[in-house]
């Protein structure tokens, strides 16, 4: 199992051979919680906050990784 951190909360997610599966989704103060899977090899965890928003992205294509991408307006 991986957590990734990001401003809006932290998501834990675990990497295998079918995919990516999400444990779960813990939002900050303030943030709520929301996720998308299109495809069993890519998950997208988003925190949305007033002012803010952090998008954790998990795909196990071409390797197991993750990216946190955080956009304030």
């Amino acid at each position: 199992m991986h957590t990734i951190s990001s401003q809006g909360g932290k998501a834990t997610v675990r990497y295998g051979s079918g995919g990516v599966c999400l444990i779960s989704a813990v939002p900050n103060q303030g943030f709520t919680a929301s996720t998308t899977q299109s495809a069993p090899d890519t998950l997208t965890v988003t925190f949305a906050g007033d002012r803010h928003r952090s998008e954790i992205t998990a795909t196990t294509v071409p390797s197991d990784r993750a990216s946190v991408r955080e956009t304030s307006f």
